[in-house]
């Protein structure tokens, strides 16, 4: 199985009725050998606290709607970065980019959320170079006071 990937066709058609089983094979080899899937869950927890964002200020959440949740989160990152590594390897890159992963949404049928994955990502870029400005400002006021009171 290892080494054996699922292609993106299957994949789309492949959601199991079965609980706890994968798509993509190379995952469920990976999972197996991390010791199994719970390892590569998103924490109940946070689920819980996203889907109580979304809902009236009393309403509560049974644990099986919790679950079912993380499942389904878990299932959808799994497809959609499995559609963005496939584009990624067939171009002979090993990284996965925030451009590959809004690419696969389109891909997918998923042009909602990936114009708005699209507009976050810039969002991030631009705060990423202020961050890396403000850092080369410092440093640089830093040297300066350094040279000044270093005659």
């Amino acid at each position: 199985i290892k080494g054996k990937s699922l292609s993106t066709q299957s994949r789309k058609q492949g959601f199991h009725s079965e609980k706890k089983t994968l798509v993509d094979y190379n995952v469920i080899v990976e999972l197996e050998m991390n010791g199994g899937e719970g390892d590569k869950t998103l924490p109940i927890a946070n689920v819980g606290r996203i889907m109580k964002q979304n809902l009236p200020p009393k309403a509560k959440i049974s644990k099986e709607s919790k679950e079912l949740m993380q499942e389904c989160a878990t299932e959808f990152i799994s497809f959609v970065t499995g559609e963005a590594s496939d584009k990624c390897h067939k171009e002979n890159r090993k990284t996965v980019s925030g451009d590959d992963i809004c690419w696969a949404l389109c891909s997918l049928g998923f042009d909602n959320y990936a114009e708005a994955i699209g507009r976050y990502l810039y969002k991030y870029r631009q705060a990423e170079l202020v961050k890396i400005n403000l850092n080369k400002l410092e440093t640089a006021k830093d040297k300066f006071e350094q040279d000044s009171t270093n005659p």
